[in-house]
């Protein structure tokens, strides 16, 4: 069984501040735990250096599951549609991009 990775980039339609960022970021950092499947979580601000790629995408966030079941179960799963009711008003776009570890 393969492990998958979940890599998402956050557009808000204006900048969001620190303190929503924190409160954001917090609420991705508990998924690892609460949400089954989860291998590891990280997240934080874009803090790139390519300022022509960056795009106003200021927010990352990678999970890793264990296994393709794991990746589909989270999308509907409480806590994560809890984080997505947060982003309402304030998300702009987001990238998402899904794909088997190699072993």
């Amino acid at each position: 069984m393969s492990m998958y990775e979940h890599i998402v980039a956050f557009r808000f339609h204006k900048p969001i501040g620190p303190e929503i960022e924190r409160g954001l970021l917090e609420q991705l950092h508990a998924f690892k735990g609460r949400i089954p499947g989860i291998v590891e979580v990280t997240a934080g601000v874009n803090m790139t250096e390519e300022k022509d790629n960056i795009h106003d995408y200021t927010l990352g966030l990678r999970v890793t599951f264990d296994s393709l079941e794991a990746l589909r179960a989270y999308g509907p799963h409480p806590v994560h549609q809890e984080f997505v009711r947060s982003l309402d008003g304030i998300l702009k776009n987001v990238v998402v991009i899904d794909y088997p570890i190699a072993t």
